[in-house]
């Protein structure tokens, strides 16, 4: 099934009775998974069919459906007609009949919404990432549907309450689909008018409020506008050309990352947050956080977490598997590896990083008292990261209005799930140094000494740190003034960090 269609699209017009139908059979992420089990759900992630097939094998209403619309295989209309409304599903264009048999237009996938909500994500088919058809011979202008990096930016997405959000670069429309939940006014723009007609398919068919579609590139089709909240999973590859818009910018290496990034603070409204995923170039002749650091508008904190780096040939390899070109003659495979590897020792290019970017417009960074964190975090998280994300600005804004005298005033608390780890050699009388560590959020690891281990363990919003680090100084004979003014910076390291969370005056116990 490597086979793409590009089919005109279904119109929406009976999408509500479609959906009634999809959910009267349990056509659904949860039903899904009962009724094909965790191995062949996991299979179809890997693009392997045959389980979910032999799942299938009944003439139950779902096993139709998921033969219909994820493995996209032809069912006796018969079938078809006893499931769904198929005479609107066919005026409409959801359905094809021949011959007796009907066939499923665009790939239809039951998606989970964070609240519980059964959505459809609408693509074309065979371009399900991870699906029946997965990645990999696809022509110009499809549109895929849901995949990891997807989920990811949905994901790291703060959702609070918002008049205004822009989705740049919609495709399938499902950061429009999130973003309907908590906005009262939702923009989409893609330069494919393609993705436009699936994101008003995928909208319709959850039951989500229309958006304000709008076809054009980056910041374009909503020239002097501004919003609450911007989100984009751009087309980020760095590629020797563009030939393919779901993927690749069409811009010189990672310009059109930067480009999206650079205009992103003109765009914000005040306090408004914008979230993107990227790839950015690792060049020889520059550090790469400062590359990243030059992006940042002026007006607007950052927050930049660099998830994975990969060397230019694994890079390259990833992305014409990708494209289905390791399926092509070896001499043509090699002329397209090799004009990879020439574009990257054109520009010094030795590795591409891939992660996340957060900005925040903030009348402090405009008035230069920026803050920018840009760190390397490859290990696990706990997703949704968005209140985390959403946490991690706040103790930006509260440090940076604490000097040392102010933090030793502060009362704090340790946040939830932090746990303590003493590492040294079996049998010694003291650990050679101490971990806290949480299994919250981005689950960071943090070396403390025993005045930061004992501080931490006390914290219960009760004292001000200041007096903690008295009784510290008297249990350890040390010079309590010493101590104050050596403490602060590991104080403020473990905010800032989340391990520790100031108290507001009016959450304090008595004490």
């Amino acid at each position: 099934m490597g086979h793409v269609s590009k089919t005109s699209l279904p119109a929406p017009d009976h999408a509500t009775r479609l959906r009634e139908a999809l959910l009267a059979a349990a056509f659904t992420a949860d039903g899904l998974l009962d009724l094909l089990g965790a191995p062949a759900y996991a299979a179809l992630a890997r693009s392997e069919t045959v389980p979910a097939l032999r799942a299938t094998r009944g003439d139950a209403p779902l096993d139709t459906l998921v033969r219909l619309f994820l493995l996209q295989r032809p069912v006796p209309a018969g079938r078809a007609a006893a499931v769904l409304p198929l005479p609107e599903c066919l005026a409409d264009g959801w359905l094809t009949e021949s011959d007796g048999e009907v066939r499923a237009s665009v790939d239809v996938r039951p998606y989970g919404g964070p609240d519980g909500q059964d959505w459809f994500i609408v693509s074309d088919l065979g371009c399900a990432v991870g699906g029946a058809g997965g990645i990999g011979s696809h022509e110009e202008g499809v549109v895929l549907g849901i995949g990891g990096a997807s989920t990811t930016l949905a994901g790291i997405t703060v959702r609070r309450p918002v008049a205004t959000a822009l989705d740049i670069g919609t495709g399938s429309g499902i950061q429009a689909l999130h973003a309907s939940q908590h906005a009262t006014r939702v923009t989409a723009t893609d330069l494919n008018p393609r993705a436009l007609g699936f994101t008003r398919l995928t909208l319709a068919l959850s039951g989500a409020a229309p958006a304000d579609l709008r076809e054009g590139s980056l910041y374009e089709p909503v020239a002097g506008e501004t919003y609450d909240l911007i989100v984009s999973n751009p087309p980020f590859v760095i590629s020797p050309g563009a030939r393919l818009t779901y993927r690749d910018g069409g811009m010189a290496g990672d310009d059109l990352c930067r480009t999206l990034v650079q205009q992103t603070g003109e765009r914000l409204n005040e306090g408004g947050y914008a979230h993107f995923l990227a790839n950015w170039q690792h060049r020889e002749d520059e550090e790469w956080q400062d590359r990243l650091r030059s992006w940042v508008p002026h007006d607007c904190d950052a927050w930049i977490v660099q998830r994975e780096v990969q060397d230019v040939t694994q890079y390259a390899e990833l992305w014409l598997r990708d494209s289905g070109d390791h399926r092509t003659e070896p001499a043509e495979y090699a002329a397209r590896y090799d004009a990879w590897l020439d574009e990257f020792e054109a520009s010094g290019t030795k590795g591409v990083g891939f992660g996340w970017i957060t900005l925040r417009k903030s009348a402090a960074a405009d008035a230069g008292d920026a803050s920018i964190v840009i760190e390397e975090w490859p290990h696990a998280v706990e997703q949704p990261l968005g209140p985390a994300i959403e946490a991690h600005f706040a103790r930006q804004d509260y440090l940076r209005k604490q000097d040392d005298a102010a933090l030793l005033t502060g009362h704090f608390t340790l946040a939830a799930e932090v746990m303590q780890e003493q590492v040294g050699l079996p049998g010694a009388e003291d650990p050679e140094h101490v971990v806290l560590r949480q299994n919250r959020g981005m689950r960071r690891a943090t070396k403390v000494d025993a005045v930061g281990a004992g501080f931490a363990g006390v914290c219960d919003g009760s004292l001000p740190a200041g007096r903690i680090l008295d009784a510290i100084a008297q249990l350890m004979n040390e010079d309590p003034v010493l101590l104050r003014d050596r403490t602060p910076q590991a104080i403020r390291l473990l905010v800032e960090e989340g391990f520790l969370e100031p108290v507001p005056p009016a959450g304090r116990t008595a004490g």
